[in-house]
């Protein structure tokens, strides 16, 4: 039963998705659930949802992918849904400055309802394909200052070609995933709740080295026939880092202090 309690925390992740209103937040998502690219544009009313699916560690995993309005009207409707989420995504459109200048105001009304130390940031430029290459790496300068800024990681995309969107959003998965394990080490630190991590995931690796109390694993992410495969180092104490490493592309994913 205890297994039971501790995988269904594990089983999904809430992502709210905010920016300006046409930077392509509808379009990012579509690329990624459905392949699809609307060159229609239609503006989100509210908000849109979609549940995207993974194998993570042989455990189904799924993104809740919150789509909100980017129109002032609808700006209140939208906030109500930002508490709870586990990542929050910003998206600006890597063509037009103001919405870069206003990404900060996205993000500082989506982290009044949650908690700073507990969501992963992301700041996603769009429609990649269609800045000049010297506008493209002036904004590019602006906005890694401003992911330095405020904790985040920084993206560029285009939801058009489908540019980079598989990859980031299988990131996402990733590290949610893992923030979520490291949670629950940390709320059950006892050697019965490691016991539970160990005993579910049966094919799992899972080294406990007890003078430096961290954990380490290999994690597979399953989704739509294809995987991708990281290894993760997570701490049991605050004070530790956090790692996790692409062993296919051999590039730190993340680093948490």
């Amino acid at each position: 039963h205890k297994s039971q309690i501790y995988i269904s925390r594990l089983n999904v992740a809430k992502v709210i998705v905010v920016g300006d209103v046409g930077v392509g937040k509808t379009c990012l998502i579509n690329r990624f659930c459905k392949d699809t690219f609307g060159k229609t544009y239609k503006a989100t009313i509210g908000v849109d949802f979609e549940m995207e699916r993974f194998e993570v560690l042989g455990v189904p995993f799924s993104l809740q992918l919150w789509d909100t309005a980017g129109q002032e009207r609808f700006r209140c409707v939208a906030s109500t849904y930002y508490r709870g989420a586990q990542a929050i995504i910003v998206v600006f459109d890597l063509s037009n400055y103001n919405s870069l200048d206003h990404a900060r105001e996205w993000l500082e009304d989506a982290m009044r309802d949650n908690d700073p130390s507990s969501v992963l940031l992301f700041l996603v430029g769009t429609k990649k394909d269609l800045s000049h290459p010297d506008q493209l790496a002036q904004m590019e300068q602006e906005a890694v200052r401003l992911s330095e800024e405020i904790r985040a990681e920084y993206w560029a995309v285009s939801a058009l070609s489908g540019e980079s969107v598989r990859d980031f959003f299988l990131r996402v998965a990733s590290l949610t995933f893992e923030a979520t394990v490291l949670s629950e080490l940390e709320r059950n630190k006892s050697r019965q709740g490691r016991d539970i991590v160990s005993k579910f995931f049966h094919y799992v690796k899972i080294w406990l080295i007890p003078d430096i109390l961290f954990s380490c694993f290999t994690l597979g992410i399953f989704h739509h026939g294809h995987t991708e495969n990281y290894i993760c180092i997570f701490s049991t104490q605050k004070s530790l880092t956090t790692v996790m490493k692409n062993l296919r592309r051999g590039n730190p994913a993340a680093v948490f202090d």
